[in-house]
């Protein structure tokens, strides 16, 4: 079985930690130019490291082994989101490179591009497998600051390039690292978490019509104010969704924006947007049910209420004999500190999962933080997450 060098590894993830820097995480946001720096040093590692290595259209890399014979593909996004944490993401690429290193012709890395969402759903992992159109490019717009996508990619250097696909026929599989970004395992004392699915994640847009009026003169008792029916709703959500949800499912309100939005005016429209996680989709749909019921509900208010649905992924099962793999891996390397679990945040790797088997394994976030400058995993975890990994790689490639 390959060993990983640990210091090694420690070293290139606090190398990536550079680019971006930001008090205790990271702001390297996809495209900007110190995300295109840290690209561009990716791919230098991983020529180093014997691989061939290709920035496409989109902002992929991809470090192909030049060695013939079936390979794994190993990776995850190096992008963060907007000043918050440095493993997210680049821990996954890293690992990647490591078991390049130590299974030498047998491994591919990627990088790929938007994991975080900045422009689009998925945007990298998602072209990979040829499932964004030029059409869906030219609409993207930055999530933040509205620049086009297109703009972005010729700011970027990457207009000319092709935008490279996967070759299934070249892989056993796909597997990706990641912080639990939870804590269960740190609350249960374990070292690794093998991912039995991915969630779905199901979001909806909520929108209010009332009138807007001004907020000195007009009556209570004929006032119409979207914002009054919007936070009702919310309420209503709060009571309903225990009812019909798993035991893991979880929802959010992660954006409530009023119209005009001023102190004294009555707001003349408001919009929420809902967003539910589950990995069964049947829960989800019992879920979306029963919030169109509640918006159905509350349209027999003042404020008439429409209904959206602006994003769906699909919850993904993890290969069973790639799961194993990690299983007899960890059990090797954290006997009895370890478990099977479901991930409660996207990742790439059930984009992957369409085309071929895929598996993913989580090491501990301390205290359970991610999307902040807080993030952050023991060295000695992060450590021992890629040896577990790099054993049920080898494993899965003498399968």
């Amino acid at each position: 079985m390959p060993t990983i060098d640990g210091a090694r590894l420690l070293g290139d993830l606090n190398r990536l930690r550079d680019f971006g820097r930001y008090e205790t995480g990271v702001h390297r946001p996809t495209y900007s130019p110190i995300d295109m720096e840290s690209r561009h040093w990716i791919a230098g590692r991983m020529a180093e490291a014997g691989l061939e290595p290709e920035i496409d259209g989109i902002g992929n890399i991809l470090g192909r082994s030049p060695a013939p014979g079936p390979k794994l593909l190993v990776g995850s996004h190096s992008e963060s989101q907007n000043h918050a944490g440095w493993l997210d993401g680049a821990l996954g690429v890293m690992f990647g490179l490591e078991l390049a290193r130590v299974l030498p012709g047998q491994i591919d890395v990627a990088a790929w591009a938007d994991e975080e969402g900045h422009y689009g759903v998925f945007l990298g992992s998602r072209s990979a497998i040829g499932d964004v159109t030029d059409a869906e490019i030219d609409a993207c717009r930055n999530a933040t600051q509205g620049k086009p996508l297109r703009t972005a990619l010729a700011e970027a250097g990457l207009a000319d390039r092709p935008r490279l696909r996967v070759d299934p026929a070249r892989y056993r599989g796909y597997l990706e690292a990641h912080i639990e970004q939870g804590d269960e395992l740190e609350a249960l004392a374990l070292k690794i978490g093998i991912v039995t699915s991915i969630v779905g994640i199901w979001t909806f847009r909520v929108t209010f019509t009332g009138v807007q009026n001004h907020a000195g003169t007009t009556r209570m008792a004929i006032r119409k104010d979207a914002g009054v029916a919007l936070v009702k709703l919310c309420t209503a959500i709060e009571q309903r969704m225990p009812e019909v949800a798993g035991p893991r499912s979880v929802w959010t309100i992660g954006r409530i924006t009023l119209s005009p939005g001023a102190q004294s005016i009555i707001p003349g429209g408001a919009e929420m947007l809902v967003q539910m996680r589950d990995a069964d989709p049947a829960v989800l749909a019992r879920m979306r049910t029963a919030l169109h019921a509640l918006v159905a509900e509350a349209n027999a208010g003042p404020c008439p209420a429409t209904i959206e649905q602006i994003f769906e992924t699909t919850p993904k099962l993890m290969a069973p004999p790639f799961r194993a793999a990690l299983g007899r891996s960890a059990e090797r390397h954290a006997p009895r500190l370890f478990q099977h679990m479901p991930s409660g945040a996207g990742h790439d790797a059930q984009i992957l999962a369409e085309l071929m088997p895929a598996a993913m394994l989580f090491v501990p976030s301390i205290g359970g933080i991610s999307h902040h400058i807080a993030e952050d995993t023991a060295p000695d975890d992060i450590v021992l997450g890629c040896q577990v990994m790099a054993d049920a790689a080898a494993d899965i490639l003498m399968g």
